[in-house]
């Protein structure tokens, strides 16, 4: 076999692998995300935040279109309660009950805390953006907690205005369900982790109802998201996702 031949079905088997590598991926983390969404869904959590200084907790109530639009309202503490932030599409509004006021979120604010925990006003944001706004390499199989995962490595694209230089993302083999997400800055610095946990049936659906982030920065820090309950594919009118729902007492 001459050079010239060989290199070509080099070059045939190796783009073919990467083609097939890169679908792969795609498919898995697709599914991953759509496994906890639902078209719609509706339901009850609790916050709770961790820090060397104290523990808080909130309870809220939750509405979701898909990604593209969100409506949370806190129910506790009593302080807080009646704080609403809105969602549509990549914007932003917070609604402050005991000021009555609306602000919204610029651009600059989004990598600030949302209500004092480990998650940021960009995790609500550009949650959804995963396999449109990275390159997705699957690396393997891996194991985490006991569980046989797929590893998925994420890399953003040049044209993608993302927060984070790199993400590994790991889910389960057999039900492709999250395990953990490991999310890094631009000089490839572990700076926080999104473990799963306590995977229930919750609406026919199997999920973890357990969500905690781990700041790797101020150690120690963590926020810990409990499902209480949650319906997916329920009937939402999209005048829901409204100012004048937004500034309507509940």
């Amino acid at each position: 076999m001459n050079i010239l031949k060989y290199l070509k079905i080099f070059s045939f088997v190796f783009l073919t692998y990467n083609l097939s590598n890169s679908q792969s991926a795609y498919d898995i983390i697709k599914k991953s995300e759509e496994l906890l969404k639902g078209k719609t869904s509706h339901g009850k959590f609790k916050m709770t935040i961790v820090t060397s200084e104290f523990t808080r907790n909130m309870e809220m109530e939750s509405w979701w279109i898909g990604n593209e639009k969100a409506l949370i309202v806190i129910k506790s503490p009593k302080r807080e309660a009646g704080n609403k932030t809105l969602k549509i599409k990549n914007e932003l509004w917070m609604y402050l009950r005991n000021t009555e006021t609306t602000i919204k979120i610029p651009p600059s604010m989004l990598l600030q805390s949302w209500n004092g925990s480990d998650f940021t006003n960009d995790d609500l944001v550009r949650e959804s953006n995963l396999i449109e706004d990275y390159f997705l390499t699957l690396i393997g199989e891996d194991t985490i907690d006991d569980y046989i995962c797929w590893k998925v490595e994420l890399k953003p694209k040049p044209t993608s205005a993302v927060v984070w230089g790199k993400i590994f993302y790991w889910c389960r083999k057999k039900d492709l369900l999250p395990v953990k997400i490991e999310y890094y800055d631009e000089k490839e610095k572990l700076i926080r982790s999104l473990v799963y946990s306590d995977y229930k049936i919750m609406s026919g659906r199997l999920i973890p109802t357990k969500w905690t982030m781990l700041n790797h920065i101020k150690k120690g820090n963590r926020t810990e998201f409990e499902i209480l309950d949650v319906k997916f594919d329920v009937k939402i009118s999209d005048n829901f996702f409204s100012f004048q729902e937004l500034e309507k007492g509940r």
